[in-house]
């Protein structure tokens, strides 16, 4: 495979450009109920709940009623958007990755792909500035699907004019690029930045 087969690369967001942990903000809600930290992870991680807000099915206000109720949370809207929020950090790892991302910019399609609600999605742009290195972001908010969903990559790839073949894509969860590769798409499993660039060669993308 040469380098001209790779029209674009696809970027995952969480654990890639941006690092998070859900065990922050748990934490700080458990103050605030009578639920174990553990429980409260779980529910924030990949509930159902999260699931929903993360299709862009319910609004923020609805998924704050849901958590307060099922938590009996003694907190306000206010509070709990700013806990919520608070569990991003930038990492030298992620700006390897930026970094590279940049690199690639001028002769390759770039845009990320992330499973995202949309308070999170706001805050990280407004906070993070990662997104200038992609000309398109697309959001599982926005689209009404989340990856491992074939289709959120068959509307990603339409919507950037390429053929799955023509993808390079990076994620940090395995099961996400085993639904990408499925689609003939050539993804990798993150697992670092010089294992990204090892992927990238192998696919036949110089970094400048």
């Amino acid at each position: 495979m040469n380098g001209q087969s790779i029209k674009a690369v696809i970027f995952d967001l969480g654990n890639v450009l941006i690092d998070f942990d859900h065990r922050i903000a748990a934490q700080k809600i458990s103050r605030h109920c009578d639920k174990a930290d553990s429980q409260i992870y779980q529910l924030f991680f990949d509930s159902h709940l999260t699931g929903l807000f993360e299709e862009g099915l319910i609004s923020p206000q609805e998924f704050f009623l849901r958590i307060k109720e099922m938590l009996g949370l003694a907190i306000d809207y206010d509070e709990f958007v700013s806990i919520w929020n608070g569990i991003f950090f930038l990492s030298t790892k992620n700006l390897g990755v930026y970094s590279i991302a940049r690199s690639l910019r001028e002769n390759y399609k770039l845009a990320a792909l992330t499973n995202v609600n949309a308070l999170h999605f706001e805050y990280v742009k407004r906070q993070f500035p990662v997104f200038d290195a992609f000309h398109a972001v697309f959001a599982s908010c926005d689209l009404g699907m989340r990856k491992p969903d074939p289709l959120i990559y068959t509307k990603t790839i339409a919507a950037l004019g390429v053929q799955a073949e023509e993808v390079f894509y990076t994620d940090d969860r395995s099961d996400l690029i085993e639904s990408a590769n499925s689609l003939g798409i050539r993804g990798f499993v993150f697992k670092g930045v010089g294992q990204l660039k090892e992927d990238l060669a192998s696919a036949g993308i110089n970094i400048d």
